[in-house]
């Protein structure tokens, strides 16, 4: 089953940088699309390092959501993986001209995201 990308109304706005058009253009939708793929690999991260996140406080589960994506290299590089991989060839080419910018805007998106889905987690 191949997933369709969603349309997201409402976020091109003019004036923006090309960074941001690209955000909001190719990113947002693309993160979207992949959010179950995302959390449910979180939850795995989460088992495989045998962290009890159903005992921590709100609080302590946002901090260590933030922790993950801010301190866990390879975490972080099979998440931007998940987003990379749908670029066409000429996001990618865009990409690979602005990668850490992007890659930082990528991460930033998905860790707000898992923030926001705690509940999906548990």
């Amino acid at each position: 089953m191949t997933k369709q990308r969603p349309v997201l109304s409402g976020l091109i706005i003019e004036g923006t940088s090309e960074i941001e058009q690209f955000q909001n253009k190719t990113l947002r939708p693309i993160i979207k699309m992949q959010h179950v793929l995302l959390i449910n690999s979180f939850k795995d991260y989460l088992q495989k390092r045998k962290v009890d996140f159903v005992v921590l406080s709100d609080l302590k589960r946002r901090s260590r959501i933030s922790s993950v994506f801010k301190t866990d290299n390879n975490y972080k590089n099979i998440t931007l993986g998940f987003i990379i991989g749908h670029f066409s060839k000429d996001e990618f080419d865009f990409y690979i001209n602005n990668s850490s910018e992007i890659n930082r805007r990528i991460l930033q998106i998905i860790s707000q995201r898992v923030r926001d889905s705690i509940a999906e987690i548990l």
